[in-house]
């Protein structure tokens, strides 16, 4: 016989449903790659790939308003690892920070006793990474330190803030939405509050300026011409603003100082070097109103929420404006601004008043899939994905076409090799900022199309009421074939059956037409429910009363015809031997039912007396039962096997052919043991009936008790009987030793009472109106308590028992719990959670294992061939932790595998693909820059002399503008002049005008300066200035003395404090590398190197920005992870080496330093291979501390004379082993 095991252990678990109104805010999709959203006062996390609920996290007491993941941009190491952290807030202004996977609060934090508005991480933060900002209603925000629960500041401002931003270029700025308008913080700081109240400006909302009512009759172009000003510094006229309508207010990722406000009807984005609009997303009249906006970081585009659950995404069109398109007629009256084309949607949802969509979250990982959380508890997960379309089939549609990206993970590939084009957004489709002619001719370019798919779905319980019941329990008998099923009757008429070893539906059978009002099982694959209408006029109901058999889902009127107008069924009971139903009625005697054959057997006479309470005997007849069945069987095998007398000779095999047949003729026979049972009429009289066949036999009463109320409950198991009253008085009756014992709880009505499963186990749980009690009946005293109001917010609705020491409730919040028998509130550690499907999440495995599998993943030189398989490797931790790691190799998806395994696939894209896998932020931005300026490096070396294919190569496949100053220069200018372009189509006021003059003479546009300065009205107090520098910038020759005298002027305007205007002035005489140094003086240290990438040759520029990476490595600044990224994009290859070796990255200094090597990035001398010895040494001996022999052998190898001494080490054992 093969070996069998049954997860008998059921984990502790709670099942959700719909969300309560305050959750609407709770969801965030972390870095982690799982979703964490709140319902009612849980916080739940759902794996996006399987959608599965991983954890239920229950300590608040109040509902969560919001979650937030902790970021993931530091290096992951064995003393800062993969942890799943994540904040919540509740209604109450409570935040606990939690250890996801083990579920335990790692701290608890509380400020004032309102609902938190907004809570976000610090994100950039080479100096700590536990750091938390939270808007404490009405006007604080107040820095947390997220680890051990301390208070760094506090600071308040003037009005109610109701949400934040951060910059994603700048960590020192910040803006508040305000319930008046916005206010700018360009102070803060992590080590004290922001000194200022913050530059503040006003709203006025588009609606209500008067120049957008004329406006909406001639559609959105037009409109967004005249709504010119949105933004003012004056506080506008009382009747013009109505209330701030706005609901979002963030930040672009994609590029720096860009703002987007959302309105129900359209999203605005600004400019913020100009505060003006300068691109419109309006819905028509008749198109569904927004409710939530996500920007993307890796393209211009936007996840746009409707409000029928409609998402849909919107990419910007690449600016064809300056190179018009020869086909097409110019357009009369070029309005330039930003569109951003609808680029995909997908399906809406049913919107009733109960279903609405709540919100959307956005995997920030990879940007291609979102997931929409339904008040209802469903979460529905979209996908992204790409379809390449010839090109002869271009539809004629006003967008222009979107075009796939030349690269995958980082570095161009050629049409053969193998890529997965949906696994990130900037995988999906290119960057579009170059359409035009030159890249069409590049025949490489297939355009795409994208579409969502719904890859994910989860639902939650249907809305309480429940009625709850757990299958027959596990005996020696039936453990080959026990599943732990759960069935919940609910309030619409449906059964739904819960497996509950992984928490999922198992089945969903729509049954009656009306509410269930209870279930007892008949066997473990079938079941008996009843439901009642609601009562006419009479008082009368129809019944329902069905037979289910789970496997087929079938399910029989069990009372036939009988149901319509009668008094409602109270209950139903079903005897031990499942052979009787005893059905009991309101105002009606009870029926007795025999299971097997659907026959009434008996309905009791008219003055039978009305019964409050029943309970089936467990002590029947089986014995003579069983003697009956055996000589029936005997009979049956005689007259089938002739030839063999015994029974016990007959093959197993042949008597379970025969076991049909025989419960068959059994039946016929009618055999059937003798049953009894026990009920209370109203006086509180105890009768015992017994039933065998279809005669039903009086045979015992018992006078009432006096100390107890009217009898609501019976529950008997084995000698004990205990019965419960009106009063919540409990009597316990020990049949054996004819005593009782009676125990007032003083808990009011008791309205059930169910004894635990298994042998000689006596305990019990009694439900009450305000909560439930489990008590021990043979020590008579209770065990645990748990009352509504004082202990959970919740009421209770249902009980029953799980297993042997675990109970279920049903409660009002919509969830059903499976807790100890302490009824404690417990989270369930993650890795002891069975899962149906396994989730690929590292952040679960212990720190060694962790980083062991992705050191396992992104580097296997000592195999000739890639594989995924852990197990024949030399890894000596136990056995244990080495499946754990399997099997995360086995979750990955099979195009993930196919990259991991194919030999084409480089090292830094391998590098970038574990760093997605992980969703390691750092390392993300860190190997995407690498591989763009590694491989453009050695695309630029045989390339010397002829300098056009560089340009070429660059121009199609330039680093994306979100990394803004890490870009190529030459498409940093390119970008920046479409900007001022852009800002100057879009003046509206003098002020406009002026930023624009001096941005276009910062970029060396000095005749259209000219022109804006000779705009000026003579009526401005700037007039005869701007007409007199005018002239200066027109004339300047680069004659000695007038360069001489301008370059005075400028160092004493930047000496007596006009920084600004002396910088301009310098850069009229070409001496931006002065203007730089100045700058950089003063502190400027953003716009120096602005300045730099936009005017200053390769040469100064990088002189400029080394300046600047000093300045970033010093200590009071100490942001050395992103002087890496500058020394990156400057192409220092040796100096960011040394600095990821001396900040201790060993793992990723060893990689980027092979991929040098690779790439020929290193020149060859003595101090470059000291430090590559050095690199590889230090990685080795990271390696051998997380137990990964092979590669720290392999690496120690080649660390030449620093690696000697640790090459002995690890070879040493090998030699012990063979010596013995």
């Amino acid at each position: 016989m093969q070996p069998f095991t049954v997860n008998i252990k059921l984990a502790a678990r709670t099942l959700t449903g719909a969300l309560s109104a305050p959750n609407r805010g709770a969801a965030d999709w972390g870095w982690q790659g799982l979703i964490a959203y709140g319902c009612h006062s849980l916080v739940l996390v759902v794996d996006a790939n399987t959608a599965q609920t991983l954890q239920v996290l229950e300590r608040h007491k109040a509902n969560v308003v919001k979650v937030k993941w902790a970021k993931e941009n530091y290096h992951h190491n064995v003393g800062s690892p993969y942890s799943l952290r994540l904040a919540s807030a509740d209604a109450t202004g409570k935040i606990i920070v939690w250890d996801v996977a083990t579920g335990t609060a790692r701290c608890e934090i509380q400020e004032h006793a309102k609902p938190i508005q907004d809570m976000q991480w610090l994100w950039n933060q080479d100096a700590s990474r536990d750091l938390l900002l939270a808007v404490h209603p009405p006007n604080y925000i107040v820095l947390w330190n997220a680890d051990t629960g301390t208070k760094l500041w506090k600071k308040s401002y003037a009005e109610n803030i109701l949400s934040f931003s951060f910059d994603p270029f700048d960590p020192s700025h910040l803006a508040l939405l305000t319930s008046e308008g916005i206010v700018f913080i360009s102070d803060f700081s992590p080590s004290k509050a922001p000194a200022s109240s913050g530059k503040k400006v006003y709203i006025s909302s588009p609606h209500s300026s008067p120049s957008h009512k004329l406006a909406a009759t001639t559609g959105a172009k037009k409109a967004l011409d005249k709504v010119k000003i949105l933004i003012s510094n004056e506080k506008p006229s009382a009747e013009s603003v109505t209330l701030n309508d706005c609901l979002q207010l963030s930040y672009l990722p994609s590029k720096r100082n860009y703002m987007l406000l959302l309105y129900p009807r359209e999203i605005l984005i600004l400019d913020l070097e100009v505060n003006q609009t300068v691109g419109v997303i309006a819905i028509e009249r008749t198109g569904v109103p927004f409710l939530q906006v996500i920007p993307c970081f890796q393209r211009d585009g936007l996840f746009c929420l409707h409000e029928n659950g409609c998402i849909t995404l919107r990419v910007r069109r690449p600016n064809c404006s300056i190179t018009g398109t020869p086909n097409e007629e110019p357009d009369p009256d070029p309005v330039q601004e930003l569109t951003y084309d609808l680029r995909s949607q997908c399906d809406a949802i049913r919107v009733t008043k109960t279903v609405r969509p709540f919100s959307m979250v956005c995997c920030p990982v990879n940007e291609n899939s979102a997931a929409l959380i339904v008040s209802d508890g469903r979460v529905m997960i979209w996908e992204l994905k790409s379809s390449i379309s010839g090109r002869n089939l271009r539809n004629s549609t006003s967008a222009s076409p979107l075009y796939s990206p030349v690269s995958f993970c980082g570095i161009p590939v050629g049409a053969f090799q193998n890529k997965l084009p949906d696994l990130s957004l900037d995988n999906m489709i290119g960057q579009g900022t170059v359409a035009g002619e030159e890249q069409l001719k590049s025949s490489f370019l297939q355009e795409v199309h994208l579409k969502f798919l719904l890859t994910g779905l989860l639902s939650g319980l249907p809305l309480p009421p429940f009625a709850i019941r757990m299958c027959p329990p596990l005996t020696t008998k039936n453990i080959k074939q026990y599943e732990p099923l759960l069935a919940v009757g609910t309030s619409n008429g449906s059964v739904l059956v819960f497996h509950l070893t992984s928490g999922l539906l198992h089945k969903e059978l729509s049954i009656h037409s009306c509410e269930v009002k209870g279930i007892e099982w008949i066997s473990l694959s079938g079941f008996i429910s009843f439901a009642t209408s609601t009562p006419n006029n009479l008082g009368l109901v129809r019944n329902e009363l069905q037979l289910v058999d789970l496997p087929t889902g079938r399910s029989i009127a069990f009372r036939g015809e009988r149901g319509s107008d009668e008094p409602a069924i109270e209950m139903i009971k079903v005897s031990h031997l499942k052979q009787y139903l005893a059905v009991i009625f309101k105002d009606k005697p009870l029926e007795i039912w025999d299971v097997r054959t659907c026959t009434l057997l008996r309905e009791m006479s008219k003055n039978f007396p009305t019964v409050t309470a029943l309970e089936w005997s467990p002590s029947h007849n089986l014995k003579s039962l069983r003697k009956k069945q055996l000589a029936a069987r005997e009979a049956m095998a005689r007259q089938t096997v002739a030839s063999d007398t015994e029974v016990s000779s007959v093959e197993s095999s042949v008597i379970s052919l025969l076991q049909e047949a025989e419960s068959k003729s059994e039946l016929s026979q009618n055999i059937s043991a003798r049953e009894h049972f026990v009920f209370t009429d109203a006086d509180g009289q105890v009768y015992h009936l017994t039933v065998e066949g279809n005669s039903v036999k009086d045979s015992a009463r018992i006078p009432p008790d006096g100390s107890m109320g009217s009898i609501t409950c019976i529950a008997w198991k084995g000698d004990t009987l205990v019965l419960g009253d009106v009063d919540g008085n409990l009597n316990f009756w020990d049949l054996k030793a004819r005593v009782s014992r009676g125990i007032p709880t003083h808990r009011s009505w008791v309205k059930k009472i169910r004894f635990a499963p298994g042998k000689g186990n006596q305990k019990l749980i009694a439900m009450y109106n305000d909560g439930a009690e489990v008590w021990d009946s043979k020590e008579v005293q209770m065990v645990s308590s748990l009352r509504s109001g004082r202990n959970v917010n919740y009421r209770i609705l249902d009980v029953d028992w799980c297993t042997s020491d675990k109970v279920i409730l049903a409660s009002d919040d919509g969830c059903i719990r499976v807790l100890e028998m302490s009824m404690k509130p417990s989270c369930f550690r993650m890795d002891e959670q069975d899962l149906i499907e396994p989730a690929w999440c590292p952040y679960l495995l212990v720190p060694r294992a962790s980083l062991a599998l992705k050191a396992f993943l992104l580097h296997q030189p000592w195999n000739e061939k890639y594989s995924l398989d852990v197990m024949n490797i030399d890894y000596p931790e136990n056995e244990n932790v080495k499946n754990l790691i399997q099997e995360q190799l086995n979750s990955l998806s099979n195009d993930i595998k196919k990259l991991l395994l194919d030999p084409d696939f480089t090292l830094l894209q391998r590098c970038l693909l574990v760093a997605r896998l992980y969703g390691d932020e750092s390392e993300l931005h860190f190997w995407t820059i690498a591989a763009h300026y590694l491989h453009s490096l050695s695309q630029e070396k045989p390339a010397k002399p002829t300098n056009a294919p560089i340009l070429q190569e660059q121009l199609v496949n330039p680093l994306d503008i979100c990394y803004d100053i890490l870009c190529e220069n030459h498409y940093f200018q390119k970008f920046q002049l479409e900007r001022v372009n852009l800002q100057e189509v879009k003046r509206s006021t003098y002020d406009h005008t002026r930023k624009c003059a001096d941005q276009l003479l910062l970029l060396g546009q000095t005749d259209r300066a000219v022109q804006l300065l000779l705009e000026t009205s003579s009526e401005n107090a700037h007039y005869y200035c701007d007409s007199l520098k005018a002239c200066l910038v027109t004339t300047v020759t680069s004659s000695g003395p007038s360069q001489s005298t301008i370059k005075l002027v400028a160092t004493n305007m930047i000496a007596n404090g006009k920084l600004s205007e002396g910088v301009q002035l310098l850069c009229l005489i070409d001496k931006a590398a002065d203007a730089c140094r100045y700058l950089q003086t003063y502190g400027e240290w953003n716009r120096a190197a602005w300045l730099a990438k936009v005017r200053l040759n390769s040469e100064e520029c990088a002189d400029v920005l080394k300046r600047w990476v000093d300045h970033l490595c010093s200590p009071q600044v100490n942001q050395k992870s992103k002087a890496i990224l500058v020394l990156l994009s400057l192409g220092c290859f040796t100096k960011v080496a040394e600095m990821l070796h001396s900040m201790r990255y060993f793992d990723r200094a060893a990689l980027f330093v092979e991929a040098c090597l690779k790439y020929g990035a290193f020149e060859v001398n003595d101090d470059t291979n000291k430090l590559i010895h050095a690199v590889y040494a230090d990685y080795a001996r990271s390696l051998k501390l997380l137990g990964f022999k092979q590669g720290a052998i392999i690496f120690a190898s080649r660390a030449g004379e620093a690696g000697k001494d640790l090459l002995m080490e690890l070879k040493q054992p090998k030699e012990e082993v063979t010596q013995e």
